[in-house]
This record gives structure tokens, sequence and C-alpha cells, in this order.
């Protein structure tokens, strides 16, 4: 049998930040290929080989009391043959290892979640790697390893192959009942009709009634609210079942990671080009660059947001799953933040370390209210700030100063818009919850069928999705967690405090 020729490729370290307590450091290091398997014969699709790397970040947890739940990453590999474009790598569903270090569990994503794994047809887009049992600190492995099916990508025995891998972070939100709407003065917010103070409790992944009978789910009517039209069927993602979200909106190295992976002609397409408000992400000689790499991306479309979810093998969130991430499956408080109390911090920011890992809060971080970025405490930043930046405060003292969801998800209130899907119109219903399969369209776009904004089989457009969650730049009322003021407007553009984050249905 023929042995491969490997180039080794060495990936960027994928640095993202924050987490409950501190500051997170995610690292993918020494990466290599070994153990190649020819036994099936000759370029055989059954051929395998093992992407070997070590992983680590900071502050990781586990925990099987409230919220129950922990923290991961979900990692991918990219793979190229020769000079030829990135490919996403379909691996086993199992014959994974976690090495040494960390006692670590690894769980498959299939295209298909639910349904039987197939090399070729249901292949595992990415792995979940998490702690196995109860604990805090950090997290670290070395030696892990994926098994590449190489020989179902149609990659010859003895081709020359290029790696990549990239790891997000993420966080699991469990399976379990949970409220939407508070019952406060939200815009539009979710109710049980037919009293506005009683918020509506989703119990199951079943169709749900929209409509004006007791009991029904219902919102008020609003110039951007939604259509007050249903039901929301049994396939849309209602936030009850198991799913993982990215722990940050998409750090600017994250978008750039993304666009060099990418044909030119797909990468100009998702290019934002933008020079203002914090956004740093520039082109020579067709290499993307940041010299911002840890604040969050800003300009991002929603077929920007989309194109990103579908090639790393995740999707876009929906309104429902956003109050779950948020909320928990506490009673709400009304008028709440993300960080569950009804208060926030009310004085303008300055920075210390602009733009560098360790970017923090100089002065008028609250140390007993929510701290989040929206018109008030922006002050004179103008932008977005780096991902979990209250989180690394040193005056922190917990979920509501850092301003983290119940299952520690950052910057859910302000910073960056949420894009989300919406149930506020027929579109945005139809959402299935379809996972993205590693590739884009020739034109760059993502093209999964029934997400928002698909028109001749590539989302270029964003009819069906919406805001959640308000920014930098908008008022707090808006970030509370159950304002739908924009929860179902259309809009195309790129904007300073458009960005995004992506979620993925539990194994």
């Amino acid at each position: 049998m023929k042995k491969r020729t490997i180039t080794l490729f060495t990936a960027l370290a994928l640095l993202l930040f924050a987490g409950s307590v501190a500051a997170n450091n995610i690292n993918v290091s020494n990466i290599r290929v070994t153990g190649q398997n020819t036994t099936a014969g000759e370029n055989n699709p059954a051929n395998y080989t093992l992407v070997q790397f070590d992983l680590s970040w900071e502050n990781s947890w586990r925990t099987s009391s409230a919220p129950n739940n922990w923290d991961a990453a979900w990692v991918f590999v990219k793979y190229r043959v020769g000079s030829g474009d990135w490919q996403h790598a379909w691996l086993n569903n199992t014959g994974h290892s976690s090495g040494t270090g960390t006692s670590a569990t690894i769980d498959a994503g299939l295209l298909t979640p639910g349904t039987a794994f197939h090399a070729t047809t249901n292949p595992a887009l990415g792995v979940f790697i998490y702690r196995s049992a109860d604990g805090t600190g950090n997290f670290s492995i070395t030696g892990a390893q994926l098994r590449w099916n190489y020989g179902a990508n149609g990659v010859a025995d003895n081709a020359t192959v290029d790696v990549k891998v990239f790891a997000i972070e993420m966080v699991y939100v469990p399976a379990g009942n949970f409220y939407v709407g508070s019952g406060g003065t939200e815009t539009s917010a979710f109710y049980m009709y037919p009293t506005t103070t009683n918020p509506y409790q989703i119990t199951g992944e079943g169709a749900i009634t929209v409509g004006t009978t007791d009991g029904n789910l219902y919102y008020p009517s609003s110039t951007y609210g939604g259509d007050q039209s249903g039901p929301i069927p049994a396939n849309f993602p209602k936030g009850y079942a198991a799913f993982y979200c990215q722990k940050y909106e998409i750090s600017q190295q994250q978008y750039v990671d993304f666009l060099n992976t990418l044909t030119s002609a797909q990468a100009s397409t998702r290019y934002p080009n933008a020079t203002t408000n914090r956004h740093a992400i520039t082109v020579s000689g067709g290499v993307y660059s940041t010299t911002n790499p840890y604040v969050a991306c800003n300009f991002l479309s929603w077929m920007d947001g989309a194109a990103y979810s579908d090639w790393a093998g995740l999707r876009p969130m929906t309104e429902l799953e956003f109050e779950k991430a948020c909320r928990g499956t506490v009673t709400p408080v009304a008028n709440e933040y993300a960080w569950g109390t009804a208060t926030v911090a009310g004085n303008a920011y300055t920075l210390e370390n602009d733009n560098a890992t360790n970017e923090g809060i100089a002065s008028n971080y609250s140390t007993s209210a929510g701290n989040a970025s929206y018109d008030i405490t922006d002050g004179s930043i103008d932008g977005p700030l780096r991902v979990g930046i209250f989180a690394a405060n040193a005056n922190n003292s917990g979920r509501i100063t850092a301003g983290a969801s119940y299952y520690g998800i950052m910057e859910l209130s302000g910073n960056l818009w949420e894009r989300a899907v919406t149930v506020g119109n027929a579109t945005g219903r139809a959402f299935t919850g379809l996972h993205g399969n590693g590739a884009l369209s020739t034109n760059g776009h993502a093209n999964e069928t029934a997400w928002p904004g698909l028109t001749s089989g590539e989302v270029t457009g964003a009819t069906g999705s919406g805001f959640r969650g308000g920014s930098w730049h908008s008022s707090a009322a808006i970030m509370r967690v159950s304002d739908r003021n924009v929860a179902a407007v259309t809009h195309t553009g790129r904007f300073r405090d458009y960005g995004f984050r992506a979620v993925r249905v539990a194994p």
C-alpha cells in the first residue's frame, strides 16, 4: 500500500476570552496526521487517518447542580489537497481519542443528528470535547485524535494534504421546560393569552399554537414584532431540546480564519470591508488579518452569519432558543437582562489595553449591577468590546457583574445584536433546524434548506430572520431578554452593531 505524504499546516491558535470567572484562552497546537489505515484497499472510501492535536482553554467547568451544564469546544477539520481549495473533513462517529490530561468526553456531531451515521451521506462534521466529570479550572489535553475518513472525502491514499483544526468555545444548554416572556413591559414580548403578565412555558418540541384562545402563546402587535400568526411547527427548534450555543459572539479573528479558507470569490462576497467602529479586518495579497482579533466582529449581515454557520457545521439560533440561553429554566424576572436581574450599569466605561488579549474595563465597571455595552456605557468607545470582557474584570463577583446568562453564555445582552430566526413570519417559522454541511456555494453563500433568506438555493436575503438582545449602540430597554422590538424585521445590510453567534443541537 502507498503511504500518504502529509504536509503539516500549522493552524492559527484561536484566542478567545472570558468565562464565568476570568479570561479564557482556547488554543489548538501541535497538529499532525498519523495512523493512516489503508486495509480496505487502494484508494478505498473506507480508508482513514487520525488528525492529532493538543487542545486547551482556561476556566472550564462542568457541574451536576444547577445549571447542570458544561462548556465545550466544537472542533472540526478543514483540509486541502495540494494547492486546491479548502474542504470540510468528514469524520467518523467513533474511533476518536481525547489523549492525555483532563478527563474528557468526545461526542460526534453528525450532519443530520438523530439518524444513523454514514461515512458519506451522514458523516460527523465535528466533535464536542468537554469535561467528563464535575470540575472547574484549566482544560488541557495532549495528543487528542480525530478519525478522519479521508477516503469518504475522495482523497487518494498518496495525496499531499494540508490540514487545519478549528476550535470554537460552546456552552451546553440542557433539555427542559422554560419560559418565554417575563411579564414585564418589553415591546411585543411573548405571553400566555389572555394576561400579558403571564409568561408562556415551553414544555416540549411539539407544535405551538399562536392565537387568542386562553392558554395560547401570543404577543402584542408592534411594527416589527411579527404577524401574531402560527402555528410554530413541530420541526422549528424551540429551545426545549438540548443544544450548544457559542459562548461568545463571533470574534474578528474567528471571522478572519473563516475568510482565509474560502476561495477568493467566496471571501470577496463575505468580506465586510469596514474600517470604523473598531472593525479592523483588512486584506493584503489575498490574506485576511485583523488588528482587533479579540473584539466581537461587527458589520456582519444575516448572510455573513449564515455562511459562517454553514462553513462551521453549525446553524442559526432561533429566538426561542435565545430566551432559553439567557434565562434557563428559572422563573422569569420582569424586564430582566441576560444576567437575570433588571438592573444594569449606568456609567460610561473607559478601556485599558485596547485591542490586546487583556483588553478590559478601566473605569465604571459595576460591582453590583449587570455589566453590558450599550449606548450609555459605550461612552467614547464607539464600537463592540472584546468578547467576554466583563467576566475577566478583577471586580467580577459572579454571573450578574459578568453579564453572563444562566448557563454562562456571554454578551447575550448588549455588545452586538444577536441575529435569530423569528417566529414572527411564515418564512422564519418554516425553519427546521438543519445544520450546515461545512461547504458554501461557489459564490460564498450558505445553501441549506429552509434557512431564512434562501432564494434559488442560496441564502442571499434575510426574510425570516430578526434581531434580539440589543447592542453597544442601542438603549438599555432593548437589551432585555424578552424585548421583541425588532424580532421580525428583515434587514440584509451590514451595520456597525450587527454580529452573530451560532448553535448546534446536542448529539
